[in-house]
């Protein structure tokens, strides 16, 4: 008895990987069906070049390969690709021809809540109303892709490049996204890491809801309205991230709590470099901000923010505070490097030996009466600028860096996402308006 149970495990120990198989399937009118059908678990399908058609559904594990020459269109119905079952890779693909439904998310890869460790990479998904929709797996992985979106609507009317949705534990990394709405939108999804994706020509590149315990790091966003908007979520990690010639803001947080926020750069005709809302106990420290309207528009009652080892280039304003407190940016004997501080150091610490206040009574005027910048040149003017630079008694508050830097941090950018950023600054300067201006913290 002991002997026939034996040679019975042994038996279905080697039967599950005999049984699995590479199986091709050529570019015939329903042989991808057929095959899918037909599969068991573990089968590689290697789809033959050519157009092969959709949309399908995978519900076992599986690999659906198509090697760089194969394509799925779906044909203007539904998702190219619907995943419901687990261990399931698909690449190699084009995939294109999703329907128009926002209620069901056509996409070219959906992956529904019942998928588990499913990968999608190396596919270029093009011309659907969403890319990838990862809807409530877990531990689904998207890496690798080309997604262009559509442009047959206005900008707030079209589809994610990436949609991610109550998924713990997605892994979203070097994809190549233009096009649609939002380059990534994650939504109400705990645990995820969103890495060295490049985006362009967008709404948002990153638009980041309800999703705490995440990483957002070595992004690069390049000419979208908005690069990261990171709103209503605790404990992210902001590491490394590009934002290039984006329009409205660079990196904004709302409602944003206990962030790590560092080594980013934000540059090059945006309105604002950095917004933080109603943000609080977040690190920001060793960024770059350079060449925008607003270095830092802080307001909204946003407190206890550590903000230290920032440069501060060449803004227009650095810093627009909006509030009565005055708040420190400085921390440990180290603060901030602005480009507009006549500053000495006579004892080469690296420190400035003398505090600098970005703004004045003059400056919380104008943000609430612009007309008043006719007067700028006047007498009067210059005296109470004077005044309140030798009596800070005087002041109403605002901030104060008392040990700012001598020499800002240094974000480099790659020669080739450079030339990027010179053609979106070029691109803007030619862009009539249209439905984009919005106010980002109005609508989602």
């Amino acid at each position: 008895m002991f002997r026939a149970l034996r040679g019975l495990i042994l038996f279905l120990g080697v039967a599950t990987p005999v049984a699995a198989a590479e199986r091709h399937v050529p570019a015939q009118t329903g042989a991808l069906a057929t095959a899918i059908a037909g599969a068991l678990p573990g089968d590689v399908l290697t789809l033959a070049p050519g157009q092969h058609n959709g949309p399908v559904t995978l519900n076992r594990p599986v690999t659906l390969d198509g090697q760089g020459a194969a394509t799925i269109d779906a044909g203007g119905t539904g998702s190219v690709i619907t995943i419901t079952g687990s261990d399931i890779t698909v690449r190699g693909l084009t995939l294109t021809g999703s329907g128009s439904d926002h209620d069901a998310i056509d996409s070219g890869v959906q992956i529904t809540r019942t998928a588990a460790r499913v990968l999608v990479e190396d596919n270029d998904i093009l011309g659907n109303l969403y890319g990838v929709d990862v809807h409530g797996p877990k531990q689904a992985t998207v890496r690798g892709n080309r997604i262009v979106g559509r442009t047959d609507h206005h900008m707030n009317s079209r589809g994610n490049g990436v949609y991610v949705w109550n998924a713990p534990g997605t892994v979203i990394e070097n994809n190549d996204i233009r096009l649609g709405r939002d380059g990534i939108f994650v939504n109400a999804s705990n645990d995820g890491i969103f890495r060295r994706n490049l985006m362009r020509d967008l709404r948002f590149a990153v638009h980041y809801m309800y999703a705490n315990n995440s990483e957002v790091s070595g992004n690069i966003s390049i000419g979208n309205t908005l690069g990261f908007a990171l709103m209503f979520s605790n404990r992210i990690t902001v590491h490394n991230n590009l934002s290039l010639a984006d329009r409205s803001h660079g990196l904004m947080l709302n409602y944003a709590n206990n962030a790590d926020i560092r080594g980013n750069l934000v540059r090059g005709g945006t309105e604002k470099c950095t917004f933080i809302y109603n943000a609080h106990r977040n690190l920001i420290y060793d960024n770059r901000f350079e060449g925008c309207e607003i270095g830092i528009h802080f307001t909204a009652g946003s407190e206890r923010n550590a903000i230290t080892g920032n440069a501060f280039l060449g803004n227009r304003t650095q810093v627009k505070y909006v509030g009565t407190k005055h708040v420190e940016w400085s921390h440990d004997g180290s603060g901030n490097y602005w480009s507009d501080h006549p500053a000495f150091d006579l004892d080469g610490d690296g420190i400035a030996d003398a505090s600098f206040r970005p703004n004045d009574l003059m400056d919380h005027i104008l943000w609430s009466q612009p007309a008043a910048s006719l007067l700028m040149g006047a007498p009067a003017v210059q005296l109470i600028r004077w005044g309140q630079k030798h009596f800070p008694a005087s002041l109403p508050g605002g901030v104060l860096d008392s040990a700012p830097l001598m020499r800002p941090v240094i974000v480099t950018v790659p020669n080739a996402i450079a030339a990027m950023e010179a053609q979106a600054m070029t691109t803007a300067r030619n862009r009539k308006a249209d439905d984009e201006q919005f106010d980002p913290l109005a609508r989602h």
